[in-house]
């Protein structure tokens, strides 16, 4: 997911997909770094709460305190929580969840009824 989201920054989607894409592959990735902690959960609370904490390190960029905006000076840490806040990327996040979701619980039922 992290390569995915840092290619489609480096070669960019035809139109919506070129500003959003890594957005919604963002929270893809967050998904699956839950899904890796929590592996008994939900593909729909995993989803709920990959939405919640991409949406929380978006809103954080409405903050200015000095810690933060120097710690968004180094590239790493800027990739992690981004640069200047976007309506538009909640939704790509909420889109980014939603098929992190669905792909969890479609690969779920293909693996259950292999094992039938």
């Amino acid at each position: 997911m992290i390569a995915l989201g840092l290619a489609s920054r480096r070669w960019p989607l035809p139109g919506l997909l070129a500003e959003h894409a890594g957005d919604a592959l963002y929270t893809c990735a967050v998904f699956c770094s839950l899904a890796l902690l929590l592996p008994r959960s939900g593909a729909v609370a995993l989803g709920v709460a990959a939405f919640a904490l991409s949406a929380a390190v978006e809103f954080s960029q409405l903050l200015s305190w000095q810690w933060l905006v120097d710690l968004r000076a180094n590239r790493l840490a800027a990739l992690v929580l981004g640069q200047g806040f976007q309506w538009a990327d909640l939704v790509a996040y909420a889109a980014g969840a939603a098929a992190a979701a669905a792909t969890d619980h479609w690969l779920h039922r293909a693996r259950s009824a292999v094992r039938s």
